[in-house]
């Protein structure tokens, strides 16, 4: 088992020091979805929610959740953010969301995208609850991370 790196020598719950790592080039991608009935995927592709622009509303949440990550996540660093671009799709079953992040900073992007997505499928739930009271938010996950000392890192999907 690795050593935990959020764990001082004591037990106690620690910011790691990313101080002595380099400056690179980091990005993750993260995705989600929103299951949701017939009924509002309808709603959602002729543009007629009742609250208006579900997913534009949706979209610039994720963006400000990926900019307040670290007021979220107790031990996250406030880092700089040179990118962020949330992608909603509406399918037949529901909404797919995309997230990724851009920095160029010591420590990497994952928790940003994965609260952008959160905060996305959060939103929607919110700008469509009144005529899908049972929509779920489902499968939110890292699908890449890149740059750092770990390079790159792909979720390896069974075949």
């Amino acid at each position: 088992m690795s050593e935990l790196t959020h764990v001082d020598e004591t037990g106690a719950a620690r910011m790691v020091d990313v101080s002595g790592k380099d400056v690179s080039a980091r990005s993750a991608t993260a995705t989600g979805r929103v299951l949701l009935s017939p009924a509002v995927v309808k709603l959602l592709r002729s543009g007629e929610t009742p609250k208006g622009d579900a997913l534009g509303v949706a979209r610039i949440a994720g963006i400000m959740g990926a900019k307040r990550t670290p007021d979220l996540i107790p031990l996250c660093h406030p880092i700089a953010l040179h990118g962020v671009k949330v992608t909603l799709d509406v399918e037949d079953w529901g909404v797919a969301i995309t997230c990724r992040v851009k920095t160029a900073d010591r420590t990497g992007v994952e928790m940003e995208a994965l609260t952008a997505v959160s905060v996305a499928a959060l939103a929607l739930v919110d700008m469509v609850k009144a005529v899908d009271p049972a929509a779920v938010i489902t499968d939110v996950r890292v699908e890449e991370k890149l740059g750092g000392k770990t390079g790159r890192w792909t979720r390896d999907e069974p075949a």
